[in-house]
């Protein structure tokens, strides 16, 4: 590597108005600090559902190496690839990217609201009685009356015999259709991957290439040295 790629160059003109060029080392500290939160963007990707990674159209070597880091314990294995996927990313315009992701969180911040709602009917109904399905039914006049009241009669039904909630689940599913809450908040589409494909620690990796895993070797080396 040549000098020009190692250095910034600053200049100052000098007593006869000469200019004077000098390098500038790379703040190491601030290095240090791109790169961590680099790690932390793969980690935040690799919570996302493999729908969601999708969307984020990265390139298809990232794109692999995030699918299998979301499957992979929380052991050295899965530190190495997130190091690699840091690496990688270093290397690509990150603000497209980060804008779908700021959308993608923005939408799941609104998918929990919406749930939390569901649930808050939910709890309402199963243990409000008669005073709060006829406030539901006032808010949801398209609503079901006798569907919700056997839902809720097999529901304590269930409670009294210990058995397990499907009224509930079925009741849920029943309020979401009514307040138009999207299910892909629900979706967990990573169960549909291969499940012997996320058994790795110290086996080998095939779903991504590590020859630029020396791209972070130095910014490694200064983690280990805090």
């Amino acid at each position: 590597m040549n000098e020009e790629q190692e250095f910034d160059y600053e200049y100052e003109y000098d007593d006869q108005g000469q200019i004077v060029y000098y390098a500038v080392r790379p703040n190491k500290t601030q290095i240090k600090k791109e790169m961590a939160a680099l790690f932390a963007l793969g980690e935040e990707m690799s919570e996302l559902s493999v729908a969601q990674i999708t969307s984020l159209e990265l390139p298809d070597n990232i794109h692999k190496a995030i699918i299998e880091v979301s499957k992979m314990p929380h052991k050295g294995a899965r530190k190495r690839l997130l190091k690699f996927i840091t690496g990688q990313l270093h290397k690509i315009d990150l603000e497209p990217v980060l804008e779908k992701l700021a959308r993608i969180k923005n939408k799941s911040a609104h998918g929990v609201r919406e749930h939390h709602i569901v649930e808050r009917w939910r709890d309402r109904l199963v243990k409000g009685g008669h005073e709060a399905l006829t406030a539901f039914l006032n808010e949801q006049p398209d609503a079901d009356r006798q569907h919700l009241r056997q839902l809720l009669r097999n529901i304590q039904k269930e409670a009294e015999a210990n058995k397990p909630p499907k009224s509930s689940r079925l009741l849920y599913r029943y309020l979401k259709t009514l307040l138009n809450v999207d299910d892909e908040f629900d979706y967990d589409e990573a169960a549909d991957l291969d499940p012997e494909a996320t058994d790795a620690d110290d086996g080998e990796m095939v779903l991504y290439d590590m020859d630029d895993e020396e791209e972070y070797d130095d910014y490694e080396d200064d983690e280990d040295d805090d």
